[in-house]
């Protein structure tokens, strides 16, 4: 029964995330005819309206509601030097080990690090190191922002198709965290690396950077979904300690810290 479910599940998201009904969607969401659905989606979704830049008859479409800014001052970024902050708004889904074999595990499902990266340099710096998942939900502000202050050393771009990153989708999906599109990018800090992997939900092309610059600030918006999707943070070995006051999943909210930058760890 669970391989007719599996086998129904990866059908369906063939149908609707194939080439040309992804193209149809992305261009519908992006066309005048979807303002039409604004006020049923944001009632649907539960969106805060009260932090957004606009009022809701304001979006044109869909897929400015989607990548809606928010307010001057809505989020707090944790003033702590060493803290890394939430790149997101979402839920933080998993915490763990990235195994020396390459991998890690999130809900009891194992990913390969190297299939996510796709690059033995980048690899090799992760192995031993943490990780985290944040997930975003269609009803969460899609902007993503910096979790830590440096420079950026490298970006790149994997994948094709995206299965979505939901409960389903994580169960019934091909790996989606690193089979989907991926958008990433490896930042150099105070203490070494970090790679920002966004993983696609819908759409080949649906994460778009906002600053190309070398730099980036901690909090500063950088990139954005235009569906919810993940975020995942791998961190170097030693380096990254999670706060113990938050809870496996919980919610969080751009700017919000998610633990400290420490010192290597001394071989």
């Amino acid at each position: 029964m669970e391989y007719l479910y599996q086998f129904f599940y990866r059908s369906l998201i063939e149908l609707t995330n194939g080439k040309w009904s992804s193209h149809i969607l992305k261009r519908f969401s992006s066309s005048s005819l979807s303002k039409h659905l604004i006020p049923s989606y944001a009632r649907v979704y539960n969106i805060n309206l009260v932090e957004s830049s606009r009022k809701l008859d304001e979006y044109e479409n869909l897929h400015s509601l989607f990548t809606r800014q928010l307010k001057e001052n809505a989020r707090v970024i944790a003033a702590d030097p060493s803290a890394v902050v939430s790149p997101v708004d979402g839920v933080l889904e998993d915490y763990g080990e990235i195994t020396l074999e390459k991998s890690i595990i999130v809900k009891g499902r194992t990913y390969s690090i190297e299939e996510m990266l796709e690059d033995p340099d980048s690899l090799q710096k992760y192995l031993g190191g943490s990780f985290m998942v944040l997930y975003l939900s269609p009803s969460h502000y899609h902007r993503i922002h910096a979790p830590v202050s440096g420079t950026v050393k490298k970006r790149w771009v994997l994948g094709k198709k995206s299965y979505p990153v939901n409960k389903l989708g994580m169960k019934y999906g091909r790996a989606p965290l690193s089979k989907n599109y991926r958008n990433i990018t490896e930042v150099e800090h105070e203490k070494g690396m970090v790679a920002i992997v966004k993983v696609g939900a819908m759409f080949v092309n649906s994460i778009e950077i906002t600053e190309q610059s070398d730099k980036l600030v901690k909090g500063q918006e950088f990139a954005y979904f235009s569906f919810g999707s993940t975020v995942v943070l791998l961190f170097e070995k030693g380096i990254f300690q999670k706060d113990i006051q938050k809870p496996v999943p919980s919610d969080v909210r751009v700017g919000e810290k998610l633990g400290v930058l420490t010192d290597a760890e001394q071989e």
